[in-house]
């Protein structure tokens, strides 16, 4: 290999952190053609990962590098959320969280590259896709090991996991991630609520905050919210909440209630 493109390579390795994927369309972008990925395969700069994507030679690689370049290559939304993001966050203390599980969303046209899908990350992916938050409202940095992405903050984490029950997220559980959510700001949360979709998300979210006895709720300016009409049916067999006309487990709306 000529001493140009090694020290085009070395330039490459060098300007980006360590643990993370190269996605070969983005490599074509930064003048590094197919041909020159090969040669640099070939003299053990870089590991193939799958079709489309390499990683530096060696190089460990986890979900989290993955999706750094999803975010900073591809310029794409999808982010660690619900549950995971909590965790990250560190507001799932004394909660059950699955390690070997984390928690992704996306925009409803974002698809995972095929050479995301087909490697062993050595985790499970619950990819979620869906509009019923703005994709770039409420996601917030956070610092992994060697780079940066960016993951849902508070708020919009729990609204993430409320828009997962009951399939695959419990709301007792929910609830307790609300009761760790006690200095968050309204204004946050407002606009998270002002610009979300789903009306079951936004019923419930209030429900579990006007439970949980945050000071903040009382800051908040429910008449500009969209709260729609009608009932909605969370779980079956279970109790209507009139104020929020949400149907939910006896064993939530009976919750530190000191009168039972």
């Amino acid at each position: 290999m000529s001493t140009e493109n090694t020290s085009k390579i070395n330039q490459l390795l060098s300007s980006q952190p360590t643990g993370i994927v190269f996605q070969s369309f983005w490599l074509s972008k930064k003048g590094y053609s197919p041909e020159l990925q090969r040669r640099y395969r070939q003299s053990r700069w870089l590991d193939p990962i799958s079709a489309g994507a390499m990683k530096r030679a060696g190089d460990k690689v986890g979900y989290e590098g993955a999706l750094y370049a999803l975010q900073t290559q591809s310029g794409m939304t999808i982010h660690p959320g619900g549950k995971t993001a909590l965790n990250l966050l560190g507001k799932s203390h004394y909660l059950s969280f699955n390690p070997n599980s984390v928690t992704v969303f996306g925009a409803k046209d974002e698809f995972l590259p095929t050479w995301f899908t087909k490697n062993d990350w050595g985790i499970d992916i619950d990819y979620n896709k869906t509009s019923f938050l703005p994709a770039d409202l409420g996601l917030s940095d956070f610092d992994f090991k060697n780079f940066t992405l960016k993951i849902s903050n508070a708020p919009r984490a729990l609204m993430e996991c409320l828009y997962l029950v009951p399939e695959k997220e419990e709301l007792m559980g929910c609830f307790h991630y609300m009761e760790g959510l006690n200095n968050i700001r309204p204004t946050l949360v407002q606009g998270l609520l002002e610009n979300c979709q789903s009306i079951k998300v936004k019923r419930l979210f209030l429900y579990l905050a006007e439970k949980a006895g945050h000071q903040w709720f009382s800051s908040l300016e429910l008449e500009k919210i969209n709260l729609g009409k009608g009932k909605r049916s969370i779980v079956k067999n279970g109790v209507l909440n009139k104020k929020y006309a949400i149907t939910i487990s006896r064993e939530l709306e009976e919750y530190g209630d000191t009168r039972i």
